[in-house]
């Protein structure tokens, strides 16, 4: 659980500051869960340049709350969570200093989105809260005062949620939280999981990730983890202690992600990724005659495929949907063997490609067509599709036939711009199994929206 905070103070000594506003946003990973907004009365001077700068002045907090009446509440807001603020280090500071004048040790575990960005999101030309919002497109309203800069800090810390591959924020989290708080039966853990697609981690008493996996529904997938009696299963059922989420809306943003993980973090009950997962590829070659041949065979090491697929059957499958798409030949596609004509021909199916009777040039049109649908070599696109939230979209970057990464988007300049866009991946590594994922998936989901970006 975090708390992402805000404050204004009145400036002045180092110190001898006093809070003028505080927002507080309690956010358990995936929404808000509470939230507490606030006016303070410091009981002492304003300095005239904080004044011009918020726009918070005396006469305004008049009749404000002092700090000993909120608190208490900031006590129970922030009870087991990790302070998340931007440069954490003044706002905790600020708070453990009121508390001292009540004579109360206030004591918090904390994170900082300046050192997180920098981590997760070097070479940015700022790092202030104005400056990395306007750069990463993250919409921002009252800009130095709390409300509106702890939304902004909260909508950035989701940002570095999502690029943190190695789960190291998640994991400490974890360790931060009593074991007490956890729960105690697996019965209470599916409890508070959702229905909703992404990749979810197992994690044993240490706060360690022992599994990930990925699921359209993590509620069902995880009951099915703890009800069957395979030896995987068993061996999650006796070490688990709580798991941890996140949705992504997407079923590619979560089969990436998903792989990605576990080459990072490498989990004890996952196996790794095997090589032959997809053994069977799509090739193309001209013949002597000049037609452009298409052959679903086994993956060559030294040969780069158009596209793979898991065994030969799937292969054969998108290759006769190809056949009936395209008007091709069943004898150009390797699936009829024969010295003469193909079946196709003979039912007047085929234009007669196979005895050199269709026009070389109107054949391999359409032949490269296949092609160049179900591969991206060279090209610069996104692949956009459902986001975590209604007003959200997911978003894979593809340049150059390489893939980049991962990100989400609220508003389209976020994508139009080739810097904000850019900023806001999470960079993944480009491999055969993230080519297969990619793929696969474009061939096989019709809702994905494919953009094409100029070079």
């Amino acid at each position: 659980m975090y708390a992402i905070l805000d404050i204004e103070t009145t400036g002045g000594k180092y110190n001898e500051e006093g809070i003028t506003e505080i927002a507080v946003y309690k956010y358990d990973g995936h929404e808000i869960v509470d939230q507490f907004i606030s006016l303070v009365n410091p009981e002492r001077e304003i300095q005239p340049f904080v004044v011009n700068l918020t726009g918070i002045n005396s006469k305004m907090l008049r009749n404000a709350p002092k700090f000993y009446e909120v608190a208490k509440r900031i006590v129970e807001i922030t009870e087991n969570c990790v302070l998340v603020a931007h440069n954490s280090d003044f706002d905790y500071r600020i708070l453990k200093t009121e508390f001292n004048r009540l004579g109360f040790k206030y004591k918090r575990k904390s994170l900082c989105t300046v050192e997180l960005s920098k981590q997760l999101i070097p070479d940015m030309e700022s790092y202030s809260l104005g400056k990395l919002a306007r750069a990463l497109g993250i919409p921002m309203s009252d800009r130095h005062r709390a409300s509106g800069d702890a939304q902004a800090t909260l909508k950035l810390f989701k940002m570095l949620l999502n690029k943190d591959s190695s789960k190291k924020i998640i994991k400490d989290n974890i360790k931060v939280e009593q074991r007490s708080k956890l729960a105690s039966n697996l019965r209470d853990i599916i409890e508070e999981l959702p229905t909703e697609t992404g990749v979810y981690y197992i994690h044993n008493s240490e706060g360690n990730i022992i599994y990930i996996g990925k699921s359209n529904n993590i509620k069902k997938r995880i009951t099915q983890h703890f009800t069957n009696k395979n030896t995987k299963s068993k061996k999650i059922q006796l070490q688990v202690s709580s798991v941890s989420y996140e949705r992504t809306g997407s079923e590619l943003v979560a089969l990436l992600k998903e792989s990605e993980e576990i080459k990072t973090n490498k989990p004890i009950l996952n196996r790794a990724l095997k090589r032959n997962k997809f053994s069977q590829g799509l090739y193309s070659f001209i013949d002597d005659k000049g037609y452009v041949n298409l052959r679903i065979g086994q993956i060559k090491q030294n040969e780069k495929p158009i596209t793979t697929f898991t065994n030969r059957q799937s292969g054969v499958s998108f290759m006769n949907r190809m056949i009936e798409k395209f008007e091709l030949c069943e004898k150009l596609t390797g699936l009829e063997k024969s010295e003469t004509s193909c079946f196709r021909y003979e039912i007047k199916e085929c234009f007669g490609a196979c005895i050199n009777e269709e026009d070389i040039e109107a054949y391999n049109k359409r032949a490269n067509a296949v092609i160049d649908q179900n591969s991206y070599d060279n090209k610069d696109m996104l692949l956009i599709d459902r986001g975590r939230y209604i007003d959200e979209k997911s978003v894979v970057l593809i340049e150059d036939g390489i893939f980049r990464g991962i990100g989400f988007f609220n508003l389209n300049h976020q994508i139009n711009n080739r810097e904000i866009l850019s900023s806001l991946i999470t960079p993944m590594q480009n491999n055969r199994d993230t080519q297969h994922i990619i793929q696969s998936y474009m061939r096989r989901n019709k809702r994905l929206k494919i953009v094409e970006l100029p070079k």
